[in-house]
């Protein structure tokens, strides 16, 4: 899957600015990104970050703060794991649209109710990484 932005629109993400962004990126909750920011292939903005207007990107790097700021550069590892986070929200939608229908709204919550189960081994990223 590429030419993804798994920035996802419940989780507050402010795309109103004129930004370019490259290629497959992961974007925080709450972020804001300002006009003219260019974000390399495969960067990750933290949650809350603020970049700058005119910020220029290169790839693999992790962006954090207010204003953000290069931390790090983004691993293999964390590239896999935007691939596969990006994918399960793929088919979480996918799967939601076929198996829509109308109910009505439940009066208590039903005892033993199943939990849902993705589709992938998707893990938390700090789960995946050893510092």
């Amino acid at each position: 899957t590429r030419n993804r932005v798994a920035g996802h629109p419940e989780h507050s993400t402010d795309t109103r600015h004129a930004l370019r962004l490259e290629t497959d990126h992961l974007i925080g909750a709450g972020q804001v990104v300002m006009d003219g920011a260019v974000l390399g292939p495969d960067s990750i903005v933290a949650a809350n970050s603020f970049v700058k207007a005119g910020f220029k990107g290169a790839p693999r790097q992790l962006l954090a703060g207010s204003p953000a700021s290069v931390r790090r550069d983004v691993t293999a590892g964390e590239v896999a794991w935007m691939t596969l986070n990006t994918r399960e929200y793929q088919e979480l939608a996918q799967r939601s649209r076929r198996a829509m229908h109308e109910v009505a709204p439940l009066k208590a919550v039903e005892a033993n109710r199943r939990r849902l189960q993705g589709t992938t081994d998707v893990v938390a990223i700090h789960a995946t990484t050893s510092r």
